[in-house]
């Protein structure tokens, strides 16, 4: 990061173990992740591939239902139609744009509360620190019953 100037995009795709930059890429795959992608089993429904990811992710989150999606933003969609209803306040560090698009579609407010320090480009501070000062005074204005998590 310091040899790119904290620049995501001077960083070299090699040197990136998880790309967390976008939703939208898949540039930091492994050749092995690939290959599982071939040999995918593509059934429309009862595959073996679903019966492996959805095994997978209840042992790691413990939900009974789990429901894949081709990215995060329409995980999001999916998420923000469930948990939120015209009204709701959804606070966050900063929301991205589709995210924003999201609980906006539904009624909700979206609410950035990014820190001071993390706002600041100059900061060595991690940009999606929020602050949590404004967090309280906003679940205090707005009451506990408008922010669904």
């Amino acid at each position: 990061m310091k040899a790119a100037h904290n620049n995501l995009f001077l960083l070299p795709a090699d040197d990136v173990l998880i790309d967390l930059l976008t939703d939208s890429g898949t540039g930091a795959m492994s050749t092995h992740q690939w290959a599982a992608i071939m040999e995918g089993d593509e059934s429309y429904a009862g595959s073996r591939s679903f019966v492996r990811f959805r095994d997978s992710v209840q042992s790691i989150v413990g939900y009974k239902h789990v429901i894949p999606t081709h990215q995060g933003r329409a995980a999001e969609r999916i998420l923000f139609g469930t948990a939120c209803k015209k009204g709701d306040v959804v606070p966050n560090n900063t929301h991205f744009d589709t995210t924003r698009a999201n609980v906006e579609y539904v009624g909700a407010e979206a609410v950035d509360l990014s820190s001071r320090r993390a706002a600041s480009l100059r900061s060595t501070t991690v940009q999606g620190k929020m602050d949590v000062g404004a967090l309280e005074a906003l679940i205090e204005r707005v009451g506990r019953e408008r922010v669904p998590w």
